[in-house]
């Protein structure tokens, strides 16, 4: 056999891999949700780390810290690709993530949304909504900038959103009352403003209450969909999209990995899977 060959069939081998996912919690299930419309005969292992959410109210230290233990569980499973499906982790540990793990493809969600953001605004006003993890590293405002320069950004730290979306009230008159008080003075504040990053994976179900805040003028951008559309450009360009390999195309599928209360994860999660997630799918892990 040449070597040729031998890479070859070692490409083959690893088309067939599955793509690990991972979040503190069930929030980053918007961003598999996304890649699992872009990529349908793909395999996923979703790792959300539920015993010790949420990770915007925490160090950075402590954030790259768990970052890495939970990508070495979805390493240690044998994975083609990892998603950093964590705004906070993506944030302050996608470096050192793609550093450790090299060269393995590491792919977060800030520089996507950033440059939807960058598309979006006509204006050039964007304000960033994210956990006060997020805000505190200034991420996505670096990540705008290098991308649009003259960019005017504002970034507002939104840690209830996330406790709303995991108890199911994304809707109604509590979670609009705290968008409001969220965000209307800053909306109010800058006229010119045409562009809101939903800056943590938990955001885009609380999308009818946000948008009602901040009005029609105000563009919502979700990371969601241009991070699987990166995904899939990195898929193509390493020659690792699934059907170059053995395996048949149309039998992709996902297992979720939770740190805690699994029965939690099948219960919370399809809020943001959009479909439901079968117990036995899910498989508790301790990091």
């Amino acid at each position: 056999m040449t070597a040729a060959q031998g890479n070859g069939e070692a490409t083959v081998a690893r088309a067939d891999l599955p793509i690990g996912v991972f979040d503190s919690g069930v929030g980053g299930l918007t961003v598999l949700r996304a890649l699992r419309s872009a990529l349908p005969d793909e395999r996923f292992i979703y790792l959300g780390d539920t015993a010790r959410l949420p990770y915007g109210t925490k160090s950075g230290e402590t954030v790259t810290r768990y970052a890495e233990q939970a990508a070495r569980v979805l390493v240690g499973r044998g994975i083609k690709l990892l998603v950093v499906a964590c705004n906070t982790a993506s944030a302050v540990a996608l470096g050192h993530l793609a550093a450790v793990f090299a060269p393995l493809p590491v792919i977060g969600v800030i520089e996507p949304g950033a440059a939807a953001a960058c598309a979006a605004s006509v204006s050039g006003q964007i304000a960033v909504i994210a956990t006060e993890g997020t805000v505190r590293g200034g991420a996505y405002e670096r990540a705008i900038r290098a991308a649009r320069p003259a960019a005017e950004v504002v970034s507002v730290a939104c840690q209830l959103f996330v406790a709303l979306a995991e108890e199911g009230w994304a809707g109604g008159p509590i979670a609009e009352a705290v968008a409001r008080r969220y965000l209307a003075g800053v909306v109010a504040e800058r006229p010119a403003l045409d562009c809101l990053v939903l800056g943590c994976t938990h955001f885009p179900v609380l999308r009818e209450a946000i948008a009602a805040a901040t009005g029609p003028r105000v563009r919502l951008v979700d990371s969601a969909e241009t991070t699987a559309e990166v995904v899939v450009e990195c898929l193509l360009r390493s020659e690792l999209r699934a059907g170059q390999g053995t395996r048949a195309a149309g039998h992709g599928g996902v297992r979720f990995l939770a740190t805690d209360a699994p029965a939690r994860f099948v219960r919370v999660g399809p809020v943001f899977l959009g479909e439901a997630i079968a117990p036995a799918d899910v498989e508790l892990v301790d990091l």
